[in-house]
């Protein structure tokens, strides 16, 4: 990533990345970074575009429920908030 743009080829980017969706792991996996590599030396039609920006959007979302579960985590462990 450079300049908030992830290239894909010397003239091609996704832009609007962030670098905490870019550096999301699940399994050990980067997985941003591993869905391009999957695909490196294909054209990407624009299904595959729409897929790609789908798995930003998605990790996105994750990344915020995961915090609000991580800020009332706490209060949940000692029974202080009780979740329906």
């Amino acid at each position: 990533m450079k300049e908030n743009r992830l290239y894909i080829n010397q003239s091609q980017y996704f832009e609007g990345i962030s670098e905490e969706v870019w550096r999301y792991h699940i399994g050990g996996y980067q997985i941003c970074d591993k869905w391009l590599k999957d695909r490196k030396g294909k054209h990407l039609s624009l299904e595959d575009i729409k897929q790609y920006l789908s798995i930003v959007s998605s990790l996105q979302i994750t990344i915020g429920i995961q915090k609000e579960i991580d800020s009332i985590y706490s209060e949940v462990e000692e029974g202080t908030i009780l979740l329906l």
